[in-house]
């Protein structure tokens, strides 16, 4: 969320109680589920499950247990603290990371956490020498969304043309390239990897 003061806010902040709160109410809501028929597959009392989405009361891991399984969930889900807040980064406010060989510039969004393997750039680009990507790891995929312009991207000696609204998704672990068909190409590029 952002604050009054153009900063960010951690959403559904708190004491761990008020978490675990939102997260059950949540996690129901999500399920499409009732109070009452939560209750039920979780074999609890309504008025335990109301307690507890309240921020009120002191589950047991048993109570918590079952009501994640009910909702079909990780334990792990009901009790998450980490949960990231909102970020924004604006136009031209990420570093650029120019290409020395072509028209092209690729700014890091969003680096990839230690318990994930993704990482989102933004990429823009003008006409003329193509970047030309050296195979990353092998498993890893890119997924590549055509924001303005259009750009030629060439995987393996295989061409395709993308234009403003463009999705593409292709293995990374070869030499692939991308080529600005338009001046002020802009695309979102996240870099997966297994």
């Amino acid at each position: 969320m952002v604050g009054m003061d153009g900063g960010t806010e951690t959403l559904h902040g708190g004491s761990p109680m008020s978490r675990l709160a939102h997260a059950l109410k949540r996690e129901r809501e999500r399920h499409g589920l009732s109070l009452s028929e939560t209750a039920k597959r979780a074999g609890i009392g309504k008025s335990t499950l109301s307690q507890l989405e309240s921020g009120d009361g002191n589950p047991s891991v048993e109570t918590l247990w079952a009501i994640a399984t009910a909702l079909d969930v990780q334990i792990s889900r009901l009790l998450e603290t980490d949960r990231p807040p909102l970020s924004v980064i604006r136009r031209g406010e990420a570093m650029p990371l120019p290409s020395t060989d072509a028209e092209y510039s690729a700014a890091l969004l969003s680096a990839c956490p230690p318990h994930a393997r993704r990482d989102v750039f933004l990429v823009q680009m003008e006409p003329g020498a193509a970047r030309v990507a050296q195979p990353h790891p092998v498993g890893t995929i890119e997924h590549l969304v055509v924001s303005t312009g259009a750009l030629r991207l060439t995987v393996d000696d295989d061409s395709i043309d993308l234009t403003a609204g463009d999705y593409a998704r292709h293995a990374g672990d070869g030499v692939h390239a991308y080529e600005a068909l338009a001046p002020g190409t802009m695309a979102v590029c996240i870099v997966e990897s297994s």
